[in-house]
């Protein structure tokens, strides 16, 4: 392969492209849609490498994302600010340290998501299914916490900020 101790950055990172068959003249990206969880009705798409991608694209541009569905879903650190995400199918969706300050998820089932340190505050998360999902160390300030479904796991610090003395939620360790 030679001396790569000579080649520039430039240099390096065209071979390193050049290797993986990612080189400026071959495209990677795909038609990636966004369907409702319930008709399959297309609700949004573009050409992207991910389903991330595609997510918060739409959400830069305000579609409304409603019904979604994004079953295990990859959106770890996905910017989802002020997402529309209501009664959106994100089961087993990975958002682990994904930015959803102040979305909407309203009746949206998380159930088995990674919510691991996700920024939920001031999420409408009325009636939202949170069953099995991995709340630890998330965000939940002035989340709308009302009615969300019973066993959903969160720590001691989180069911001491939601409510005191309630037996709502199962305590798991931090």
């Amino acid at each position: 392969m030679g001396n790569l101790n000579k080649l520039s950055k430039e240099e390096l990172i065209k071979k390193v492209q050049e290797l993986q068959g990612k080189s400026d003249n071959k495209e990677t990206k795909n038609k990636i849609q966004i369907k409702n969880r319930y008709t399959e009705e297309v609700i949004y798409e573009c050409e992207a490498e991910t389903i991330k991608e595609v997510v918060e694209k739409a959400i830069s541009e305000e579609a409304n994302l409603s019904e979604a569905d994004l079953r295990k879903a990859d959106l770890w650190k996905a910017n989802l600010r002020k997402a529309n995400l209501w009664k959106a199918d994100l089961w087993k969706a990975d958002l682990w340290k994904a930015n959803l300050w102040k979305a909407n998820l309203w009746k949206a089932n998380l159930s088995e998501a990674n919510l691991w340190k996700a920024d939920l505050s001031e999420a409408n998360l009325r009636k939202a299914n949170l069953s099995e999902a991995d709340l630890w160390k998330a965000n939940l300030s002035e989340a709308d916490l009302n009615s969300i479904f019973y066993n959903t796991k969160v720590t001691e610090k989180q069911r001491k900020y939601i409510t005191e003395e309630t037996d709502l939620f199962e305590v798991v360790e931090e």
